[in-house]
């Protein structure tokens, strides 16, 4: 896969090369400075994806984005330092033709994990256009404790919400390649009932989340507690009470945040009906870490109020009615 950097700092670039360095199929083409080169770079040696900063001398990400998808149309990646402070940058380049956008590597601690996200985005881009690679197309054979094999979903909802997860476990096949985590206001006198009654509806198996479980293909954990679930960096799910100021328990927010931080695979957060504004930072805390975010829709929400917070917020890559959402999770993921 032939790709090209588009960044006039040095540093950023040779942060690219080292994220891209473990994966002798992603080839690096060209680089340019800026905007200008880009354009003319481009018009020289088409890439099959360039990653595009956003704040350069002369000719921006935005302009260029919008000349390249003019004259010379390629899958266009936004690769910023800063996403929330460039987010207006960011959307109008979307708004001109880039397909995404993910928060550039570092060269300092992080490197290892912000690495790892932007490869991570590029394979997922990849299919999107038809580009395969080793991490595209089906499934591959590795032990599903990969990190680059693990899949899931993380789903939170609210007002509305039970019959909302009904009808998008129902489409779920019975094969589906990824854990389905849910995290549903209601109380732990009736979320055992809730799990039985989700399960009845589903191809897929359907549980209350215990304590220190592992997250497996093909089965539905819902949070069946008071206290906030939480996914640790080992991997299990555990409860916390902390937080505890938050009002709705068990939160989404926390259980996004804890994905965002410590989840090492692929991951698709989906924010569903629901009042207030449970579950719209941490599902932006996941866009910021490279991961793919999906809301429902006004339209087919029992409440838009959880989704309409994520939409202000930017935190969703797509907003679906709900009856488009399962075939969106299956597209992806399988």
């Amino acid at each position: 896969m032939k790709i090209a950097i588009v960044n006039d700092m040095p540093l950023a670039v040779e942060a690219l090369r080292r994220a891209l360095a473990s994966e002798p199929e992603l080839q690096i083409c060209w680089v340019a400075r800026n905007g200008e080169e880009a354009v003319q770079f481009c018009r020289e040696e088409r890439p099959d994806l360039l990653l595009m900063d956003m704040l350069m001398p002369g000719m921006d990400g935005v302009e260029a984005t919008r000349r390249i998808m003019h004259d010379t149309p390629c899958a266009i990646l936004i690769v910023t330092a800063d996403v929330e402070r460039n987010m207006a940058q960011v959307f109008a380049a979307m708004g001109a033709g880039a397909l995404d956008v993910v928060a550039a590597p570092s060269l300092g601690s992080q490197q290892l994990l912000d690495a790892a996200t932007v490869r991570r985005k590029i394979h997922n881009m990849a299919w999107m256009i038809g580009h395969k690679t080793s991490h595209s197309g089906k499934p591959s054979r590795c032990p599903v404790n990969a990190s680059k094999d693990k899949r899931l979903v993380a789903i939170g909802a609210s007002a509305g919400g039970p019959a909302s997860l009904v009808e998008l476990l129902r489409q779920m096949p019975a094969d589906f390649p990824a854990s389905i985590v849910l995290v549903q206001h209601v109380d732990e006198v009736f979320a055992a009932g809730m799990a039985e009654w989700l399960g009845t509806e589903s191809n897929l198996p359907v549980r209350l989340a215990r304590e220190g479980d592992s997250l497996l293909p093909g089965a539905v954990l819902l949070a069946g507690t008071n206290n906030h679930l939480y996914l640790s960096a080992e991997g299990k799910l555990t409860y916390r009470r902390e937080p505890t100021e938050q009002v709705y328990r068990p939160s989404i927010d926390v259980f996004f945040d804890s994905v965002a931080s410590h989840w090492r695979g692929e991951a698709i957060g989906v924010l569903l009906t629901g009042m207030g504004r449970d579950g719209a930072r941490g599902l932006l805390h996941m866009r910021k870490r490279g991961f793919h975010t999906i809301t429902q829709d006004q339209a087919s929400c029992a409440v838009y109020g959880m989704p309409k917070a994520a939409v202000a917020l930017e935190a969703a890559v797509e907003v679906l009615p709900l009856e488009r959402i399962a075939p969106r999770l299956i597209e992806r993921l399988s």
